[in-house]
């Protein structure tokens, strides 16, 4: 008999270092996650569980084996080039090489199992990290006439227009040719991950969004749809979609 509860999502926490920025951040170290995320899984029909980065050995497999579905947030860091195999550049950003390892560590897991992974904006870049990708450093040191991708105005509106690729899982569950997205990064998808395809990319030729090809659901985007979701159908339907497959794929549903 089909389970008829809401599936469980893991929403990966971000870090604080303890250190006060204004009025921002307490001072002492710190996990927490911005609450559009819990929102637009709720609002989808998901409950969310926040996962903090810990250093308990068996915590990553031991959230995946509880968990239907896992969300890789996004944050205002980089990911070390040493987890793809490259050395730092001068324009690399702040880095949380212990959120890294446990958010690599739990997809890891998490695609092991088949479990649903949805990534956004550097959740994107840890899933093309841990299937073996790499990622571009700094976009404007790299990438020739490459255009800007940290608006300046509210990640609420539109920073630019990406194009999605044809037959692409994104496509189906968008129904559109072109979207328009908000962009706060300076990194991005170099070099694809084993089995991930490219479903979106900008105006410049940059990927925007990452799906396997070997998995039931794995979708990296590297816009942030959970800001855009309350206002915008298209980018509702995508946590639409993903809570539909978490309830398709829970273990003994």
């Amino acid at each position: 008999m089909r389970s008829s509860r809401a599936p469980f999502i893991g929403i990966t926490a971000d870090l604080s270092d303890g250190q006060r920025h204004g009025n921002k951040l307490p001072a002492e170290p710190t996990s927490f996650s911005p609450r559009r995320y819990s929102q637009a899984i709720e609002a989808a029909g998901g409950l969310s569980v926040i996962l903090p980065p810990t250093r308990f050995g068996a915590a990553p497999r031991e959230f995946v084996n509880r968990l239907d579905g896992l969300l890789i947030s996004g944050g205002d860091f980089d990911i070390h080039p040493r987890f793809y195999g490259e050395k730092p550049i001068e324009r690399l950003g702040n880095m949380k090489p212990d959120r890294t390892e446990f958010e690599l560590e739990l997809t890891g897991m998490a695609l092991q199992r088949d479990l649903p992974v949805l990534g956004i904006c550097g959740g994107a870049q840890a899933i093309n990290v841990a299937l073996g990708g790499s990622l571009y450093q700094d976009i404007a040191t790299q990438i020739q006439d490459a255009a800007e991708h940290q608006q300046s105005s509210k990640k609420e509106t539109g920073g630019h227009q990406i194009q999605i690729q044809p037959g692409t899982q994104l496509q189906k569950i968008v129904k559109q040719q072109t979207l328009e997205v908000n962009t706060t990064h300076h990194q991005a998808v170099n070099r694809l991950g084993k089995g991930l395809v490219v479903n979106a990319i900008a105006e410049d030729g940059l990927i925007e969004g990452i799906e396997s090809s070997r998995h039931s659901f794995v979708l990296g985007l590297q816009w942030h749809p959970e800001v855009l979701a309350a206002k915008n159908l298209y980018q509702r339907r995508i946590f639409s979609f993903f809570i539909d497959v978490c309830k398709r794929l829970r273990r003994g549903a």
